[in-house]
Order: C-alpha cells, then structure tokens, then sequence
C-alpha cells in the first residue's frame, strides 16, 4: 500500500530552512505498514534552503508571495501543484498526509496575510491541499498534527484500508455476486459510519431498476467513498455491537451474556476500549464457526498491531 507524505514529515531536509519536520508517528509506525511517497512542490521549484512563502488576501484572491512581499509565486507554486497532485493517480496513492499550517500543505487554518498592516487570519487551504481535494474529493486526507487525536487516527486509517481495498477490487473486474460479497463483508464498517449510506449502497447492489454491471459498479465506488469519509461515533459503533451480539447471544451462556453486556455498556461509557468487545466477540464468532462475521471488515478492518482501538478516546 502506498501513501503519500508530505516529504519533511518524514526527515527528508526541504523545509525553508534547510531542515526537515520529522512526525514519529509518521516515521516510525506507517513507514512499517506502507510505502511512504514523499511529495514537497516548494522544493521541487525553490530547492532548500529558501525564502519563505506566505498566503497574502489581495482583494477576493489569495495569492502566494515570498515573506517581504517583493515576489508573487502563485502560479510557479500552482503549476507544480497541479502536477504533484496528478501524479498522485499515477503513483496509486491510497490516502495522504500534510504538513499543518504549510501555506502549500496545509488543509486549514492556514495563516493568510492581509494587504496592508493587518493582523494575519488563520483561515486558509495551501495550494497543493486544495489541489489534491478538487481532484480526489474522496481520497483519505489528514494532517499530521490532527493525527494525534485518537478518534481521528483511528477514522482515517480505517478509511485508507477501505479505499485501497475497494480500488483493487475494483481493478479485477468483478462479478455481480462478487459484488454482493464484498458490500456483505463492510455491511457493519458502513454501518458504523452511515445508515444512510448503508440503505443506499445496498439498493445499488439490489439492482431493482437491472442495471449494466458498470454502471452498479461506478455508482457503488461513489457511495462507498463518500460512506467511509464519514466519521464514526460511539453511539454508531454502540448499535452495531449490538446487532453482532444478536448472532450468539441465543448460544452463549447467562453468565457469559451478562459479562459481555456489561462490557459493552462499559465501552459506551468510556471505560473500556473497543478493543475489549472486539476480543471478546471473536472468542464466541470462532467458537461457533460463524462464517458470517469472520468475513467483517468492522471487526478487523487495519492490521491489529496499530492497536488503534486500544486507546479510550478512539472513538467520540
């Protein structure tokens, strides 16, 4: 799997100053489960080290202009925007993470300088961000300070491993019960994420109005997308517990009932984590065989050495 990185965040020197903004998380975990694709177009045009560049108003427009203001760069700085951003369809990038605050990296909040001597708003997009959102609306985004939530981390990795594992479904041409097998195998991810997109994802798949397989096929990937960009909660994830419950809860013993109940009530309280019940579900799915839930993606949606839901506030 490759994901793309804004390239100081992982030690690479090209930083205005000559250094770089080495992330740990970044660096030390993802480079052991993906191979990270390194992105800086401010070095690619200016090199490092270099003047820094700043996000100006200037009427209705943003411009990009070096910190004194004697030189306007925006259409060197969009022009190599717009080519790193379509490189990244070429280079079969699954999700993507940027530098905060960055006048070309950052997704929001970025300071933007007005014209005369005025405080400076934190209210803009860098330009290679807002490049890569107009041509991948649906691919996985996220700044490397945001990644420090929990919630957060937990919500984008799961969606990197969703669109990675849709695009290379996709990529094998696949049959209509194909089809019905891999929407049946993220009916509890989409679940957790999406009633919505749940109802809608499964009537594409129903096919009441006969439609030509590639036509089902570009309507699901669309939905699909959009369904795993939303976040899940506690009280989503809570509802789902529940359903999945109800495939042993005839089997188990009273004891073993009320122990996971409990649990799960504990979870939603916040007491433990997700990863509790998950643990405890997979003892009664293998120990009733049930084949069904083995194949959910909910239950094992990113390999589990990330711990991801180990942590209590990985889910709001």
């Amino acid at each position: 799997m490759k994901l793309g990185i804004s390239s100081c965040l992982i030690g690479n020197l090209c930083r205005y100053d000559g250094a770089h903004s080495k992330d740990a998380f970044v660096y030390n975990i993802l480079q052991k489960y993906f191979e990270i694709v390194p992105y800086c177009p401010e070095d690619m045009i200016f090199g490092s080290p270099r003047e820094t560049i700043r996000l100006v108003r200037n009427g209705d427009d943003i411009k990009v202009t070096t910190s004194d203001g004697s030189k306007d760069v925006t259409k060197q700085l969009d022009d190599i925007s717009v080519f790193c951003a379509q490189k990244i369809a070429k280079d079969d990038i699954c999700g993507f993470i940027l530098k905060s605050k960055s006048p070309t990296c950052g997704m929001e909040r970025v300071k933007v300088y007005q014209e005369k001597n005025a405080p400076s708003i934190k209210e803009g997009v860098g330009l290679f961000a807002k490049r890569i959102k107009e041509f991948y609306p649906y691919l996985p985004v996220e700044e490397e300070g945001r990644l420090n939530d929990p919630w957060l981390k937990e919500n984008f990795l799961m969606q990197v491993f969703a669109y990675k594992d849709l695009h290379e479904f996709l990529k094998n041409k696949p049959t209509k019960g194909e089809l019905v097998e891999f929407h049946s195998s993220y009916k509890y991810l989409i679940y957790a994420k999406s009633q919505k997109f749940y109802k809608e994802l499964g009537n594409i798949v129903a096919n009441h109005e006969k439609k030509h397989l590639e036509e089902i096929l570009d309507e699901y990937r669309e939905n699909f997308l959009k369904a795993i960009s939303e976040k899940s909660s506690i009280k989503k994830t809570f509802n789902v517990l529940l359903h999945i419950f109800g495939y042993f809860k005839k089997h188990i013993l009273k004891e073993e009932k009320e122990l996971l109940l409990l649990t799960m009530d504990e979870y939603k309280d916040g007491i433990v984590p997700l990863i509790t019940i998950v643990k405890m579900f997979n003892i009664f799915i293998n120990r009733y065989d049930i084949e069904y839930l083995k194949k959910q993606k909910f239950l094992n949606p990113y390999p589990q050495e990330l711990a991801l839901r180990s942590d209590l506030k990985a889910f709001k």
